[in-house]
Formats: C-alpha cells, sequence, structure tokens
C-alpha cells in the first residue's frame, strides 16, 4: 500500500494512469460514449453509486459488465422484474440438517458482490426497490436479525429505459437520492456506429484485460478525500444545490413556478466529492468551478421534482439546471 503521506502531484498522477488504464481497456468494447464512461469513473473513484438512463441498444449493460472485467472485482447482474422479492436481492434463510438437528443458513444474495448491475430497475415495485437502499448507503445487509457486511469497494450500476413506462414503477425520492450520478446515455454519432456494426458482426471481438484491483480504487477513493476544495468553491457548489429549492431566500423566479422539491445535501455532497475525482482524474490536486459547473447535470436532474405547471409547459430537470447554471454567480476567481 502507497504511503499515506503522499504529496498531491504524485497522488494526481496515479489516479490519472488509473483512470487512462481502465478507459484503454474499456475502449477496446465500448465506443463513444465517452462522457458516460467519465462518470462512471469518477463515481467509482469517488465512493459513488450511478443511475444510467438511456433507451434500449446503447450499451448501457455492456459499459458495466466490461468494467467489471477490467477491474479485479466480483460482479453480479440483477435483472429486475415485476415479480422479484427483496429477498432475491439480499438473500434468505434456510434450514438445514447438521449433527442430526436442524438450523437456519442464510445464503447470500447476489447483492453480495463488488460490481452490481440492476439492470431496468424500475421494473420492480418499490419495496423490491428499497432492497438496496441499506446496501448502498450503509455497506451492510440486516437480514434474520443479523447484520453482512459487503465487501468493499462497493458499486451499483443500475440501468432504466425511459420509453417503455408501461408497467414501471418510478423510483421514489429516497432510492433516487443514493444514487450519486443520473447518467443519460444518448445515441452515437454515424462514425462510432459505423465502428460498433463493424466490429459487432466480425469473426472476433477484443476482450479486456484487468488493470486495476479492489484495493488500487479503495486507494484511488482515500486519495480523492484529501484534494483540496476552496471554500468559495464548495459555496458555489451548496449555493448551487440551495438554488434549486422553492421557498428559500434566493430561490430563482423560474424555481419557484417549476419545481415542487429542491435537491437535498446528498446533491451538495454529491458535487464536491465528484469534483475533487474529476480534478485528480484530470492531473490536479484542487477542484475548480468547471467541475462543479461539469456535474451540476448528472448530480441534479434526478433529484428535482417538477410541479405541475412545468409538465404542462414541456419543462424538465434538465432545463431547470441550465437555467440555475445561469441564475447562481460564479466565484470570481475563476479557480
Amino acid at each position: 500500500m502507497p504511503s499515506r503521506t503522499e504529496d498531491p502531484a504524485t497522488a494526481a498522477e496515479r489516479v490519472m494512469e488509473g483512470r487512462a488504464a481502465v478507459l484503454a481497456e474499456l475502449r477496446k468494447v465500448i465506443v463513444g460514449q465517452d462522457e458516460a464512461i467519465d462518470l462512471v469513473l469518477t463515481a467509482l473513484f469517488s465512493g459513488g453509486h450511478c443511475l444510467i438512463t438511456g433507451v434500449p441498444g446503447l450499451a448501457k449493460t455492456l459499459l458495466v459488465r466490461t468494467l467489471a472485467e477490467v477491474l479485479h472485482l466480483t460482479f453480479k447482474r440483477i435483472q429486475f422484474t415485476p415479480d422479484l422479492m427483496p429477498a432475491d436481492i439480499t438473500g434468505t434463510e434456510i434450514i438445514e440438517e447438521a449433527g442430526g438437528h436442524r438450523e437456519l443458513t442464510f445464503v447470500r444474495g447476489p447483492v453480495f458482490a463488488q460490481i452490481i448491475l440492476a439492470d431496468e430497475i424500475n421494473r420492480t415495485p418499490p419495496k423490491t426497490q428499497s432492497a438496496l437502499l441499506e446496501a448502498m448507503q450503509e455497506y451492510h445487509v440486516t437480514a434474520g436479525g443479523r447484520t453482512y457486511v459487503l465487501d468493499r469497494p462497493f458499486l451499483v450500476l443500475a440501468t432504466q429505459n425511459p420509453i417503455e413506462l408501461e408497467g414501471t414503477y418510478p423510483l421514489p425520492e429516497a432510492q433516487l437520492s443514493r444514487f450519486m450520478f443520473n447518467i443519460v446515455m444518448g445515441y452515437l454519432a454515424e462514425d462510432d456506429e459505423v465502428r460498433v456494426v463493424t466490429a459487432t458482426t466480425a469473426e472476433e471481438s477484443a476482450r479486456p484485460s484487468r488493470v486495476l484491483s479492489g484495493d488500487d480504487i479503495l486507494e484511488f477513493q482515500r486519495l480523492v478525500r484529501q484534494v483540496v476544495v476552496a471554500d468559495e468553491v464548495a459555496r458555489y457548489a451548496v449555493r448551487l444545490v440551495d438554488a434549486s429549492r422553492p421557498g428559500r431566500a434566493h430561490t430563482p423566479d423560474f424555481v419557484q413556478q417549476w419545481v415542487r422539491w429542491g435537491a437535498g445535501i446528498r446533491a451538495s455532497q454529491a458535487l464536491v466529492l465528484g469534483g475533487k475525482a474529476r480534478a485528480l482524474m484530470s492531473g490536479r490536486h484542487h477542484v475548480s468551478v468547471q467541475d462543479i459547473r461539469a456535474l451540476a447535470a448528472p448530480t441534479l436532474r434526478h433529484r428535482l421534482v417538477t410541479n405541475f405547471y412545468a409538465d404542462s409547459e414541456g419543462v424538465d430537470a434538465e432545463t431547470i439546471v441550465e437555467r440555475l447554471l445561469e441564475a447562481v454567480p460564479a466565484p470570481r476567481s475563476g479557480l
């Protein structure tokens, strides 16, 4: 394990090299989607979780599976369906014969892995969705009155399809707030799609190599938390989030008009912690205003609850975040 007194420049170089190594392997399989990949790595190095939203066929599942192949981490895929039960995720107790008597034995569910793909998470009822809450926040599972600690690092990457809404269950706000980012994946550019079609219809496909271990990821997460954030940059992140809340002293008029509930404190924490990871991944050991602004949309888009007026006028959370970035003044120093 590297020295805990490692200087900031060396720490930044190590994280940059780790990011570059993972990117090189991911790009053997994933074409385009650079923004989505960077956000997933930012969450991974920050210790956060991601909700990945996009129509079918955009490589959401492939991205998660490939990331698991690149890292020396255990991986489980959970296919969320309407009949899935909480015990199907966390595990269940069974009766076993041992030494002439019966005893209860806990059989661990698929949540006991380090990378979890929660595929189409909005296709299961809230009771089952909430089975992930304790694991995502506390990194342990409680079953039968006992607590089982999860191995770290622990990363939940959940996918959802935004167009097939029949038979789906919108995620409750308590569940949504556990996700550091909501990553929206869009269609590929023409050249990228040609590359995908050519590669996937060839006789052989590229296989990524494993480049980072769990200890590496934990070390990067520790280094990220050591990154310096100036008071005015942290204050800018807090003001950006606070401006999304109706009824506050400096809430813009458009928020009062369109927003029912604004973002909570987890959004401020995600902006600053994500900004630290983004800075270190870029070779810097301080957070800039641009880091905060770049992460505003993925951090806030799933935490804003619009009202009837916004829905009737076709105003979505993305539009509100853009307006917030225009309305909240950035620090003059431009760090």
